[in-house]
């Protein structure tokens, strides 16, 4: 289609991948800024490692959840307050984001609110940000090379994004063997998200050869990896694969939007204490199966039924794969990674219609391929309970 011709591309300034890189952190770091916030998640001595090396004054913050309004707020005045000129992000989707965010905000006066969607006014970033250098530890969200950052609002009962260019990071450092010690249950969880932010991009309504080639072989490199790297945390190739997994899936969801899935878990993790890997893993199958539904009943000749049938083939290794294979290996996985279901996380029946509104009306589903009627997303959203 002559459309999917025409489209921008943007990513991190420079993307450092392979195990033992991490340990490039201090150099990158001293070449970029005098003065460095270090975020990370909720336990700063697990990578000690990595701090320790740090040559330059830094100050180290830590984020146990997904990060709020307020605490991009409160770390904001604190890094201005030590005159912070760099900031290094360390761990999984919560500090990254955080990290992102404060590094905008450090740059550009005001509040959060001045500049975030839904719940503020939505203003432009005018400066990029402070030099920002993202090291995942875990493999899932690609926010590294993303250029957004979610930030809760619990009074709001919404999650909401910073969204600028300005806000990639100016280096993602990409260091598989930082997964190693991942818990199963995260690996899972993260995981699953990763190999969704390939399947939504690669049938998005804005995808295009670029975000294509990535999202193949992200989930190419999940059919082969998910399940081995969550049976055995100690494999290094299946680790690497789903790191490359995670940070394809980035690049892709960057430049050519996600779905459905991302809806729910945007909307559900508004309204309850739900990791965002948890929500899109509870929600990969039944937002498949439904949009593979529609699509039979209401557009039978859209090609985008073909992509599914690509995804089955590079998931299962079978070459005439179907969207039926997709979907049986989908479940499958989900079921061998022991995926808990949204109601263990307190996720009311009574909340549905608020999560269906907030669903349809939310960015990411606008990528969709398929527009799901109310009566869908409800049967989508019951089947995760």
């Amino acid at each position: 289609m002559v459309e999917r011709m025409i489209f921008e591309f943007a990513t991190a300034g420079r993307v450092l991948f392979g195990p033992g890189r991490s340990a490039e952190l201090a150099g990158v770091v001293a070449e970029l800024g005098s003065r460095a916030l270090v975020c990370t998640g909720s336990d700063p001595a697990r990578h000690a490692d990595l701090l320790t090396r740090l040559t330059l004054p830094h100050m180290v913050a830590s984020v146990d959840r997904e990060p709020t309004v307020e605490a991009a707020r409160s770390l904001t005045a604190q890094a201005r307050g030590f005159g912070a000129d760099v900031v290094v992000a360390i761990g999984g989707g919560s500090p990254l984001d955080l990290g992102k965010a404060v590094a905008a905000l450090l740059a550009n006066e005001g509040d959060p609110l001045d500049y975030l969607e839904v719940i503020g006014r939505g203003e432009a970033l005018t400066r990029p940000a402070v030099p920002t250098v993202a090291v995942p530890t875990t493999a899932g969200t690609g926010s590294e090379v993303t250029a957004n950052a979610v930030l809760r609002s619990p009074e709001d009962g919404v999650k909401a994004s910073l969204r600028s260019p300005y806000l990639l990071p100016r280096v993602a450092l990409v260091d598989p063997m930082l997964t190693v010690g991942c818990p199963p249950s995260v690996t899972a969880s993260s995981g699953l998200d990763a190999l969704t932010q390939c399947l939504e991009p690669f049938v998005s309504v804005r995808a295009n050869p670029v975000t294509d080639a990535f999202a193949r072989e992200g989930l190419r490199r999940a059919g082969q990896s998910l399940r081995t790297a969550y049976a055995d945390g100690s494999d290094v190739d299946a680790r690497g694969d789903m790191m490359l997994c995670s940070l394809l899936g980035g690049l892709a969801l960057a430049n050519a939007k996600l779905g459905t899935v991302h809806g729910f878990a945007s909307a559900i993790g508004g309204l309850a204490d739900v990791p965002h890997g948890l929500a899109c893993a509870t929600l990969l199958v039944p937002v498949t199966e439904a949009n593979i539904r529609a699509l039979r009943t209401r557009e039978a000749g859209n090609p985008v039924l073909g992509r599914y049938a690509q995804a089955a083939a590079l998931l299962t290794g079978v070459a005439d794969a179907a969207e039926a294979h997709l979907l049986d290996w989908l479940r499958e996985t989900v079921e061998r990674l022991d995926v808990p279901r949204l109601a263990e996380y307190g996720v009311r029946p009574e909340d549905a219609d608020v999560i269906v509104t907030r669903t349809a009306a939310a960015s990411s589903t606008q990528g969709n391929p398929v527009k799901l009627t109310a009566d869908e997303l409800h049967a989508a959203l019951a089947s995760a309970y």
